[in-house]
């Protein structure tokens, strides 16, 4: 008997993908608010930029993505639904202890918190998109979930800048967690696995971890595609963290303008970006599947002179209008890689293919670009002073450069790497 699901509807795959990117909005929400919420935070703790690098970047990434494999790996055997809700229930509730922090400490361990609870949602998320959409329109579906990236951080830095303005940061930590908690029942209410109960409830069915971890091993187009994502993570990741202190810092914004600042980068530059990068990957990527990767490796390439140009700026409206195309090249790549690694594996092992890739572009990427931007800032600060955050992110944008060269190098190999056919 043929136990594969029947093929989902467009409005039931729509209706998943919406409520999976509301999923993925919150994930972004509660991870973002911290960087809007730096200046008092900092002002009320005590905390050097250094100790802000630890909570935006270590704190909670070295849990998220240390603990997305075996949750990932739970999930391809388990249900992939229920890991996602009850990611989004934990990861809420840590959010909201964050505006209980009494010091450095309590604080970093919430975010810790925060860590392990979204450790769990993205790498099922990823799967449960590839089960419902076919390959000709994955990389726009992905890319389509990935603008909770864009519309979270807005959200987030909206959110937070004016309960922070009104009330104070405290609050604004507190509100993002309980609406996330809310919105939990509804989240497993209509997100389903579409593979067979049978499938779900054996756990044997599923590819152990190891063999999925030797298949990704032996295709050279993985650790490329992982790496350059890595590498263009580190400044993207340190950017998004720190710009609000460089609006406040070196353009003279408050926390409003900063925030209504940021917000508008985002939801321009940011959608505009992921969107355009996942339909010309699956137009360019149906004839070729190196293109998966040389959209990606172009648009890393193009945003840097814009970048740099934009930071040195000292006109804040001038500044806006440098950084949106860089901020949509920046975010090109989601749609296009995140399709190629779902593609270099079998269905029933995309979650765990999606942890890994995760494990290693959030470790180096989140882990390290956030810390790394904080603690040269604090070095340069005897040279530059108020500046010195600035030089800091000069400094990252080389790694963009990386970033186009080995995702560059990638093209080639996701011919030979791919598996299956491109469905017509």
């Amino acid at each position: 008997m043929n136990s594969r699901p029947s093929p989902p509807t467009d409005s039931r795959a729509g209706l998943v993908l919406a409520m999976l990117l509301l999923v993925y909005i919150f994930n972004f929400v509660d991870r973002q608010i911290l960087a809007i919420l730096a200046a008092p935070i900092q002002q009320e703790l005590h905390l050097s930029d250094r100790q802000l690098g630890l909570l935006g970047g270590i704190a909670f990434a070295l849990l998220y993505s240390t603990l997305g494999v075996p949750l990932a790996w739970l999930a391809d055997r388990t249900s992939r639904s229920w890991v996602v809700t009850g990611s989004l229930l934990l990861w809420s509730g840590f959010t909201a202890l964050c505006g209980l922090a009494g010091g450095f400490w309590h604080i970093f361990l919430a975010r810790l918190g925060v860590g392990i609870g979204e450790a769990g949602g993205v790498a099922p998320s990823y799967a449960i998109i590839g089960d419902y959409f076919p390959p000709r329109r994955r990389a726009f579906a992905l890319s389509v979930y990935s603008l909770g990236i864009p519309l979270g951080s807005a959200a987030g830095v909206l959110a937070g800048g004016y309960i922070a303005a009104r009330i104070d940061w405290r609050a604004a930590f507190v509100s993002v967690g309980l609406a996330g908690i809310l919105i939990a029942p509804l989240v497993r209410f209509v997100v389903r696995d579409r593979r067979p109960a049978a499938a779900i409830s054996a756990s044997t069915d599923a590819p152990r971890f190891a063999a999925v971890a030797r298949t990704l091993a032996a295709k050279p187009s993985f650790w490329l595609l992982s790496f350059g994502a890595a590498s263009g993570s580190m400044p993207g990741y340190g950017l998004a963290f720190w710009l609000p202190s460089l609006l406040r810092r070196s353009f003279g914004l408050d926390l409003i303008d900063s925030s209504h600042f940021i917000a508008a980068l985002l939801l321009i530059g940011g959608t505009s970006g992921i969107l355009g990068g996942g339909w010309l990957a699956d137009r360019l990527g149906a004839r070729d599947r190196a293109w998966f990767a040389y959209v990606p490796a172009i648009a890393y390439s193009v945003s840097v002179p814009f970048y740099a140009v934009g930071i040195q700026g000292g006109d804040a409206r001038l500044a806006f209008a440098l950084f949106l195309l860089p901020q949509a090249l920046a975010y090109a790549w989601l749609g296009p890689v995140l399709a190629a690694v779902q593609n270099l594996v079998a269905p029933e092992a995309r979650a765990t293919a999606a942890a890994l890739f995760l494990l290693i572009n959030n470790l180096i990427g989140l882990g390290g670009g956030i810390y790394a931007l904080g603690a040269l800032s604090d070095a340069l600060a005897p040279i530059y002073g108020t500046d010195a955050l600035r030089h800091s992110m000069l400094f990252a944008l080389l790694l963009y450069a990386l970033a186009a060269l080995l995702v560059g190098l990638a093209g080639p190999r996701l011919r030979r790497d791919w598996v299956g056919a491109v469905e017509p």
